[in-house]
């Protein structure tokens, strides 16, 4: 496993990818929901819900299956 981490390894881009995709889109879902919370509520809850099902899904199911 340490192998995987070391600067020659060639799997960093890799790893740092899986994060992304992990991380970013509820990020970016929770701050467009933030931004329309006053505007728009009902659009708001509904990016703010999808924000939490995505991390749900990620670091759950999905998130095993990539560690495996």
């Amino acid at each position: 496993m340490s192998y995987l981490l070391t600067l020659d390894s060639g799997w960093e881009l890799l790893i740092l990818l899986i994060l992304a995709i992990i991380f970013l889109p509820p990020i970016i879902l929770t701050v467009i929901g933030l931004v329309l919370r006053n505007k728009k509520p009902k659009t708001s809850k509904v990016l703010l819900i999808l924000a939490v099902v995505y991390v749900i899904i990620s670091f759950g199911y999905c998130g095993t299956l990539m560690l495996m």
